[in-house]
């Protein structure tokens, strides 16, 4: 059996393993288990493995924080190699305000809530009726590094539980697959398939390693403390330690130096090494042997078993662990007394070796490429390189790697000429390395290129076939040819193409086709041909040239052939010289028509002809002289508003021989010579509407005609008009009353009246169910408000208002319903507001508005009274109208208090309401105030109420105190309720005044009543001697008399901190939240009055809790309290 690895050999054993006191980086308590936690009676709550000790407290708990919040504690379980298991917490909810915090841990620091996925699921659930918290961790395909001891924790507000349980995985029938060397040091990763697994997988970093037929032992904590931190990651991928962030934790724990221990003459070493399945042995040395030693793993005390064996050699006690495993990778300490020595101890898998490797591949290129080796574990991580450069399983890498269980398999689906390398694979414990060449396949010719002879402007498309997939390049004449917008070059597998959409003369030569990497070339000849050809392109439709009249025209016609054809140009039976004012012009590469001025009579068709050995072409070209158009007929106007009219027009008789294209259209005021463009864009139509004229003012209008060749001259004006409207209808038609025999109607006049003005009004009505509409008023009316009289009783008619002014009369206005001609008698009902259902109050000096809304028809009348009578009119204003009466007090007194009483009628019908208005003041200020007893540092006062309560019930009153030497006031009690009051811790010696102010809903009375006599408070049985000696000294350093207190308040309501000092002088006050002083906040007032401190946070939220403190300074010291302050949230 291999021996372990120690660590530290050269150092003293109190340099080596002691400490004393708390370890600041250990996450356990520093202490063994309390003396209770050692008796084996006590120790039931907790459930142990063999070998292992109850789980040991977190720094961040004391043990006066501990308090029983589990109902049922997880227990202990076992489980084989595959397996599921689940272990169950229960923790009651009676005394609990929300949900209790739990985590679960393995060891003493791995939070699993990070861990759930596939292996580990953590759920919880809450039963109503028995109000209890259910949280499950549910382990499933466990593995074997999955053993060990667990931790559950759970927490509410400053209460916290915790226990600790094993976890023991068996191997099952089947083999198991050998686990990784360093399982203690990788994390799963998020999203893999392993996610959610117990043991951590990490990135491995790249490096080269050479292939070693026998590994010596090394210690790898030895390498890493001799090493220099840049080499920390090559160390550990060597070793395969991935865990590198664990590694330093523990290195650097390991490098701590320790206080000299007095009860261990040697101690442990800082760090032991064993392989997986191997013995080692922690050895101490006693000073005192008497002293009693306990063993601890991860903080639970280790008990003998046939793992754990103890033994003592005289000053000497040694703790044998046999048959090593992952699970024993942890850190251990041993107690003597107060006194603790600690180490650590790491638990390491043999390497990984390939025991199947690389073979030398020969491949041809484009073919699929495979490399494979075999390595001594399943899912082992192994690097790939290629000349010594690690090759990645990326995406968009062309390398795929595949692995499939202990086969490692890098594919290359199409194989390249630089695929050609050296590649290797690497592992922790081995290396393979072949050799890949790529070759290129020999070349044959399947399609060579043919001869072509095209015409000018035809495609030219060459095309090869080859039996490589290789690229190549074309030449014509010697020459490179590189692809562009004309050469298109194409390339699909064996395939290559060479194309020319339209040939020209200059296309014509030698072609030649090369492959990439083959000393080959594929020739071939291209003849372009080029019969005559008339380039007809820059002309208009149907051959169609414009020109207009008494201009010059040069038609310049391109024309193409080889060699250059003859040129002919004939109009009807006449052919065309080269002389006059027709004729033609020709030119190597193009021929022209000229016409010196042209006519209207030089308008047809001209036929060119074109001839050459290779053929013919002609053509038909249309000449077609334009002139501007005639001008339009004058225009006439059809209708005519407010500010605009409606012209039309006819066309011109004579387009000059190009479409009209729109109109333009000018008007001017008749005495005016100046015309006005109106549209600055042509207009389609022959009508047109002219806005924004001035009413009542005479205007004429013109058409300009437009086509293509310009502007036609100006039709002759319109005949004078004057624009003039109607106004908008009348607005607000209503029924303003009905009678047996009459309707009154009522409106409002138009929105918009116009120049023209308002003559008048026309109303008419029609009986419904017929269409004869009836005027009722012969003559215009000037008023908004008519009576349609002489109406059949029952009968209904609609009603209409128009409004008439020069221009005519305006649209109708309609009623919406018809109108019954029928009196109806609607009951009075009061329409009390909601406010003067119970007693309105004002101040005195301030004014009384109120409306009090009504219905009752026909003739409501309305009547007043205060308190059963009469209302002076001449102090209160009472205004009634149809529909509401207002009382109005422009400056209240408190006579106005009082009943009132409304009252309205409508012939037999009545309805009452009563209104309470009560006029307050502030009140008198109390009758008298007597000293009724003196006693110690006490005085009572007695007082009677003011006569005069300000017309308002006394809510309270306020008591000051004045010293007779400086008879400077200063309050004592506010808000007081009864006649009688004790005034408290008055000072010995002084001689006090007292007075009293009444206070009611406006305030405290403008006066107080004060004692007549004074009250002196003198010492009991000593008679007051003048000192003789030097004023007392009264400076006092600050003294908080009444501390913060704790405090719950709710999220969004105003919460306050009180505190009161004394000191001499008097103190500066400085407030802080968690130490740190609050200044320039507009959250937080701060208030100090007569020693009272008060601290105001204006609508807390939850970030505003934490720990406040009230510091107070002066020259002679300073003193501080605190409180803490937690903001609630309301569901």
């Amino acid at each position: 059996m291999p021996e372990p690895t120690k660590k530290d050999e050269q150092k003293t054993p109190q340099e080596g393993g002691t400490e004393k006191g708390k370890d600041e980086d250990d996450t356990s308590a520093g202490t063994p288990p309390a003396d209770g936690m050692s008796k084996p009676a006590e120790r039931k709550d907790s459930v142990w493995s063999i070998g292992d000790g109850a789980p040991e407290e977190t720094e961040k708990r004391d043990d006066s924080q501990r308090s029983t919040l589990f109902v049922e504690k997880p227990q202990s379980g076992s489980v084989s190699v595959g397996g599921n298991i689940t272990f169950i917490a229960k923790v009651e909810a009676k005394d609990l305000l929300r949900k209790p915090n739990v985590k679960w841990f393995k060891g003493k620091w791995m939070d699993l809530a990070s861990k759930a996925g596939k292996h580990l699921q953590l759920k919880e659930s809450f039963e109503r009726h028995t109000k209890i918290h259910t949280f499950e961790m549910h382990i499933i395909q466990a593995k074997e590094n999955y053993a060990g001891n667990y931790r559950c924790e759970v927490s509410y507000k400053d209460k916290f539980d915790s226990c600790s349980f094993d976890l023991e995985v068996t191997e099952s029938s089947q083999a198991a697959p050998s686990i990784d060397i360093r399982s203690a040091f990788k994390r799963s990763g998020d999203g893999q398939d392993d996610a959610g697994e117990l043991d951590f997988s990490g990135l491995l970093k790249r490096r080269e390693v050479k292939q070693q037929e026998e590994e010596p032992e090394v210690d790898v904590w030895e390498l890493l403390k001799n090493a220099n931190p840049s080499e920390y990651e090559k160390i550990a991928f060597q070793y395969g330690i991935t865990d590198l962030r664990g590694m330093l934790k523990r290195l650097k724990r390991m490098r701590r130096e320790v206080k000299k221990s007095a009860a261990f003459a040697k101690g442990l070493d800082p760090a032991y090494q064993v392989d997986k399945g191997g013995k080692v042995r922690f050895m101490v040395e006693l000073a005192d042997p008497t002293v009693e030693l306990k063993w601890y793993k991860n903080g639970q005390e280790i008990r003998p078993s046939a793992k754990y064996i103890f033994e003592h050699k005289g000053n000497q006690r040694i703790l044998f662990i046999n048959n090593c495993t992952m699970t024993d990778d942890a850190r251990y300490y041993v107690t003597a007394g107060d006194e603790k020595c600690s180490t650590e101890l790491f638990v390491r898998d043999p390497p990984i070796l390939v025991t199947k490797g690389l073979e030398d591949t020969n491949t041809y290129v484009g073919e699929r490429v495979e490399l494979s080796c075999e390595v001594s574990e399943d899912d082992a991580n192994v690097k790939w390189f290629k000349n010594g450069v690690e090759l990645t399983n990326e995406p968009k890498s062309r390398y795929r790697i595949k692995v499939e269980g202990k086969k490692h398999t890098l594919i290359i689906e199409e194989a390249a000429k630089n695929d050609s390398a050296t590649y290797s694979v690497m592992t922790t414990g081995g290396q393979s390395e072949a050799k890949l060449s790529v070759d290129l396949r020999p070349l044959k010719i399947s399609l060579a290129l043919e001869d072509q002879t095209v015409r000018l402007g035809q495609e030219i498309h060459l095309k090869c076939e080859i039996s490589e997939n290789v690229e190549g390049k074309w030449y014509k004449n010697g020459q490179l040819v590189e692809a562009s917008d004309r050469v298109k070059l194409y390339h699909k597998g064996r395939i290559h193409r060479f194309i020319i959409a339209s040939a020209a003369v200059d296309d014509e030569g030698e072609y030649m086709f090369v492959p990439d990497a083959y000393n080959i070339n594929i020739p071939c000849k291209v003849h372009v041909v080029d019969p005559p050809k008339l380039h007809l392109d820059g002309l208009g439709e149907d051959n169609t040239v414009t020109v207009v009249a008494g201009s010059k025209l040069r038609l310049e016609i391109p024309i193409t052939g080889e060699p250059t054809p003859k040129v002919m140009w004939s109009k009807g039976d006449k052919w065309l010289t080269d002389s006059g004012r027709i004729r033609a012009e020709t030119y190597p590469d193009s021929s022209c028509l000229v016409i010196d001025t042209a006519e209207r009579e030089d308008s047809g068709p001209f036929r060119i002809t074109l001839k050459n050995e290779a053929g013919e072409d002609t053509a038909l070209i249309n000449i077609k002289v334009v002139d501007v158009p005639d001008p339009p007929q004058a225009p006439n106007v059809t209708e005519v508003g407010e500010d605009w009219c409606v012209m039309t027009w006819e066309p011109p008789a004579n387009d000059g021989g190009s479409p009209i294209l729109g109109y333009f259209i000018e008007r001017k005021k008749k005495q005016s010579s100046r015309w006005m463009r109106l549209n600055f864009e042509l207009c389609k139509e022959t009508t047109f509407e002219p806005k924004k004229m001035i009413e009542g003012v005479a205007y004429e209008v013109r058409v300009f005609a437009v086509n293509a060749i310009g502007i036609s001259k100006p039709s002759m004006p319109s005949k004078s008009f004057v624009p003039l409207a109607v106004t908008s209808p009348p607005t607000l038609l209503a029924v303003d009353g009905v009678t047996d025999t009459s309707v009154t109607m009522k409106w409002r006049p138009p929105d918009h009246i116009g120049a023209a003005g308002l003559d008048g009004y026309v109303v008419e009505y029609c009986f419904e169910g017929t269409d004869e509409w009836i005027v009722a008023n012969p003559e215009l009316t000037d008023k908004t408000k008519f009576t349609i009289n002489g109406l059949p009783t029952g009968s209904k008619i609609l009603v209409r208002v128009k409004a008439v002014n020069a221009a005519g009369e305006s649209e109708p206005r309609y009623h919406p319903q018809p109108i019954l001609v029928k009196e109806v008698v609607e009951p009075p009902k009061i329409r009390l507001p909601r406010h003067l259902k119970q007693t309105y109050t004002r101040r005195v000096g301030e004014t009384v508005n109120l409306v009090i809304p009504f219905q009752g028809r026909p003739r409501a009348k309305v009547s007043w009274q205060k308190n059963g009578s009469p209302i002076d009119k001449n102090q209160i204003n009472i205004r009634n109208t149809e529909n509401d009466t207002i009382i109005f007090i422009r400056k209240a007194e408190r006579s106005h208090s009082g009943e009132y009483d409304m009252k309205v009628e409508v012939e037999n019908l009545e309805d009452k309401a009563t209104i309470d208005i009560q006029i307050v003041d502030r009140p008198g200020p109390p009758e008298i105030v007597t000293i009724e007893d003196v006693w110690g540092e006490n005085v009572n006062l007695s007082w009677k109420p003011p006569k005069d309560d300000g017309n308002a019930a006394i809510t309270g009153y306020t008591i000051q105190k004045a010293d007779k030497k400086s008879m400077e006031w200063f309050t004592v009690i506010e808000h007081y309720h009864r006649t009688s009051a004790t005034i408290n811790e008055l000072v010995i010696g002084n001689e006090y005044y007292f007075r009293i102010f009444a206070e009611n809903m406006c305030g405290l009375s403008e006066d107080a009543t004060m004692t007549k006599e004074s009250a002196l408070i003198a010492k009991d049985g000593k008679v007051y001697k003048y000192p003789v000696y030097d004023d007392f000294d009264f400076s006092e350093r600050p003294l908080f008399t009444q501390p913060l207190i704790n405090t719950y308040a709710v999220a969004g309501y105003n919460a306050t901190l009180n505190c009161s000092v004394r000191g001499n002088p008097k103190p500066k006050i400085t407030w802080l939240k968690n130490k740190v002083i609050i200044m320039n906040d507009p959250r937080y007032r701060m208030f100090s009055n007569q020693g009272v401190c008060t601290l105001e946070i204006r609508k807390p939220s939850p970030y505003d809790g934490g720990t406040y403190t009230c510091r107070a300074v002066n020259e002679l010291g300073e003193a501080e309290v605190d409180c803490k302050l937690e903001v609630k949230v309301t569901q």
